[in-house]
């Protein structure tokens, strides 16, 4: 593994990861709606996407997206609507009072982990600030004199180690809290204001005009 200032690196991408943002409220959000085992799904589908910005990243597509306006455009709406349905579908659990109820059956459960991981990659991938951050940020660290994409893989690789720690170590800390706090009124509170959360992001992104700053 050949990377330039792994230390710098290393402190750079854990500071990033502890930073809350779109990943955190969302991860919250399944935690509190269906559990930990939920939360934990869907790190892993935001840490998966982290592989996809970093192939893209390698292979210069990021750097297609910031040159062509109407593109970058366009994903970034695609991403903040895909983040207003899901803080929208939030509220209206939570107004009808959906946010509490059991699952026991198996399919259901496996229903709702097949929704956590698909949220937690769509939210990752369509998000094109996450995009732009790894364009400018892994070239920083990538040694010239091996291969780019080995090393940005290896990269996103320790990124996904961190992120998933911290994710579900966060996914764990809800589901005990759902617990301590297992009446509806509580549960309906949580998945409303992470829902208006995901919701105020996903407006931000659209609205928000510098590429440059992080997600």
């Amino acid at each position: 593994m050949h990377i330039l200032n792994f230390e710098a690196f290393l402190l750079a991408i854990t500071l990033l990861t502890l930073t809350p943002g779109i990943d955190t409220v969302l991860v919250i959000k399944n935690a509190s709606r269906s559990g930990g085992r939920d939360g934990v799904v869907t790190s892993l589908g935001i840490c998966l996407g982290l592989f996809v910005h970093a192939t893209f990243s390698a292979v210069g597509i990021s750097a297609i997206l910031l040159q062509s306006a109407e593109l970058f455009m366009a994903v970034k709406w695609v991403g903040a609507g895909y983040l207003i349905w899901l803080g929208v579908s939030a509220l209206k659990a939570a107004f009808k009072g959906d946010a509490s109820v059991a699952i026991n059956a198996t399919g259901l459960k496996m229903s709702n982990l097949t929704r956590s991981l698909k949220e937690g990659f769509l939210s990752n991938v369509l998000n094109p600030k996450t995009a732009v951050f790894y364009l400018a940020f892994l070239p920083q660290f990538i040694d010239p004199q091996h291969s780019p994409f080995a090393q940005a893989m290896s990269m996103a690789a320790i990124h996904f180690i961190i992120a998933m720690v911290w994710q579900c170590g966060l996914a764990g800390a809800v589901s005990s809290a759902k617990r301590f706090f297992a009446s509806s009124t509580a549960m309906r509170w949580m998945e409303g204001v992470s829902g208006s959360v995901l919701v105020f992001l996903g407006a931000k992104l659209l609205f928000d005009d510098d590429p440059a700053k992080a997600n």
